[in-house]
């Protein structure tokens, strides 16, 4: 069914196709083509111009997220180390199984010195006669003012004993024997301390001292001379030395070097 020619071939062909028949003819539809196609693509260019500047001025009217961390170049992205393409990190080997020190086998009190009445100053008493081959424990009772010696739960030795009071106390608790020196002189206070055998990298130590009523020493336990040197003579590096105050220990009762 016949009916009005479309308007782009109006258009092109304002004489119909009989206006196509010259030369002339031809190049001026050639050129009203021409002006149509740059008139589409500039109409289709501005269109896309004005819907991203609409973009834009809704992002700014609505607080957009021009802030958020952008993407990083494809050439910064593949320096930075991905996750998966690190190493993966060995398994940490098995530590080795730490063997627990055997705690300290307290000792039970065997036997003890027989003893009338309290040791006075300067007194002391040793007998060995008891004391099997065995392990030393010494105790100190600040407050009775007494040390004792245990040789395989069996006491040898007891004596009267001076203490440190005021700014200068003897310390309370378990110390090992680190050092035994028979001549030892202090450097702190320029003091002789024989038979001195060294509880504390701070000077305390047991060792021979005049032990007198109104004497004190500077922390230490002095012991009567002739005692510091048979207690020398029978305590050994590791022994342990236990400095209470009022636990007093008879018959039965235990020795703990670890407490």
């Amino acid at each position: 069914m016949a009916g009005k020619p479309a308007w782009w071939r109006k258009a092109l062909w304002p004489n119909g196709k009989d206006g196509l028949k010259t030369r002339q003819g031809r190049q001026a539809a050639w050129r009203r083509l021409a002006v149509l196609g740059a008139g589409a693509c500039a109409t289709g260019l501005a269109m896309l111009l004005a819907f991203h500047v609409g973009q834009d001025l809704a992002r700014s009217l609505a607080g957009g997220d021009d802030d958020a961390p952008q993407a990083l170049p494809t050439a910064l992205a593949e320096a930075a180390p991905a996750p998966a393409a690190q190493a993966a990190t060995p398994p940490a080997a098995a530590a080795p199984a730490v063997q627990t020190p055997a705690a300290d086998t307290p000792f039970v009190v065997k036997s003890v010195l027989k003893i009338d009445g309290p040791i006075r100053f300067g007194q002391f008493y040793w007998d060995e006669s008891q004391g099997q081959a065995g392990p030393v424990v010494i105790t100190v009772d600040l407050t009775a003012r007494v040390l004792s010696v245990f040789r395989d739960g069996h006491e040898i030795g007891a004596t009267a004993i001076l203490k440190g009071y005021g700014d200068k106390p003897t310390p309370l608790g378990v110390f090992p024997i680190t050092q035994k020196d028979a001549t030892h002189v202090s450097n702190l206070y320029d003091a002789p301390m024989p038979w001195m055998l060294r509880l504390t990298n701070d000077g305390v130590s047991i060792h021979g001292s005049k032990v007198e009523k109104g004497y004190a020493t500077n922390g230490c336990v002095g012991v009567p001379n002739e005692f510091a040197k048979r207690l020398f003579k029978v305590a050994s590096l590791g022994d342990k030395v236990i400095i209470t105050d009022g636990k007093r220990l008879g018959l039965g009762g235990s020795i703990n070097p670890g407490a």
